[in-house]
């Protein structure tokens, strides 16, 4: 419901703060693919904010990825996940990675 009252002014750019967060998996799944669904029909800019990378990857072309506030790492989102750079980025991936 809070989807629909945002999107009933025609906005360019949402943000989203921990879109999945607290849902179950099958819920999650079925508003990502909401998600990016309408942000693919309507042309929308999301910048979604999230601790979970499979969403910051299935959500973002590109992402930032910051550490005591600050951003340490940026880029292509496929290239950050895949290639990190800054040792925080490669330790956030890999102990992902791990799990």
């Amino acid at each position: 419901l809070q989807i629909a009252r945002n999107l009933v002014t025609g906005p360019r750019l949402v943000f989203m703060d921990e879109p999945t967060g607290g849902l179950d998996v099958s819920v999650q799944a079925r508003l990502l693919d909401l998600l990016r669904g309408l942000v693919t029909d309507l042309g929308l800019a999301a910048i979604v904010v999230t601790h979970d990378l499979a969403v910051a990857r299935l959500l973002s072309q590109r992402m930032m990825v910051m550490k005591d506030g600050r951003v340490v790492e940026s880029g292509l989102t496929d290239r950050v996940l895949d290639d990190p750079r800054a040792p925080y980025t490669q330790l956030l991936v890999s102990s992902i990675l791990q799990v």
